[in-house]
């Protein structure tokens, strides 16, 4: 008796036809708008936002305005997108990895590669970092929200003893000092980078020891009043 050959198995067919024309367009649009982003961020980074016409984007872009409007409706939409872009790409690159490292190993890591960053990046760091729609609400929030991710890990890195408002506060004032150091040392390039490091360190445990000390030397504040009630 002649063995009946085994059929086939079917080939299976490449990644690109199982995603479908839709899938593939889709990633094609989502390509085409994050090389717009990282092209805006290079853009308002070299200039100011009034300076920039949709005309110049396009330009830059090589592509038509209508198209360039097909992807963000107005240039303050842009805008937006662009510096969101920027948060997102810095607060995953210097998301922390080490989590048995000491407080102190975090914290140089995370500035160390934060700098990184700013190294590699800057034009798009410096674009996040000074906004440039003057008080523009959502701006301000794209900015707020960075800096409150940043707030919330270096406050997961501290002993536990190391919490209340004013440390808080102190260590809200350290994420604003590192922005603005790191502003001027990739501009200027004046110092090493280990310096920079070595600087944010001392100064995060030198304010949050201080911070520490003023609560337990300070005096409670009194307590609030209470209303008397309403008479009816």
């Amino acid at each position: 008796m002649k063995s009946r050959a085994r059929p086939r198995p079917a080939a299976r067919p490449p990644a690109e036809a199982e995603q479908g024309p839709a899938t593939r367009a889709r990633l094609e649009v989502d390509e085409r708008r994050a090389q717009l982003l990282t092209l805006g961020l290079s853009i308002f980074s070299e200039r100011a936002y009034d300076e920039v016409s949709i005309d110049d984007i396009a330009r830059a872009a090589g592509i038509s305005k209508g198209l360039l409007y097909y992807y963000f409706p107005t240039k303050r939409d842009f805008y937006v997108a662009a510096l969101r872009a920027a948060s997102k790409e810095l607060l995953d690159e210097t998301l922390d990895k080490e989590k048995d490292a000491s407080p102190e190993e975090r914290v140089e890591q995370g500035v160390r590669t934060y700098l990184a960053y700013v190294e590699r990046r800057g034009a798009a760091y410096v674009a996040l970092m000074r906004g440039g729609i003057g008080s523009d609400p959502e701006v301000a929030a794209v900015l707020e929200e960075t800096r409150t991710i940043f707030l919330d890990r270096i406050v997961a890195a501290l002993p536990p003893e190391a919490t209340g408002p004013l440390v808080h506060t102190a260590m809200r004032g350290w994420i604003g000092f590192v922005e603005v150091a790191s502003i001027d040392w990739v501009a200027r390039r004046s110092v090493p980078i280990g310096q920079i490091v070595t600087l944010a360190k001392v100064l995060l445990f030198d304010a949050l020891r201080a911070a520490t000390e003023v609560c337990l030397t300070s005096e409670p504040a009194p307590p609030k009043k209470k209303r008397a009630p309403k008479a009816r």
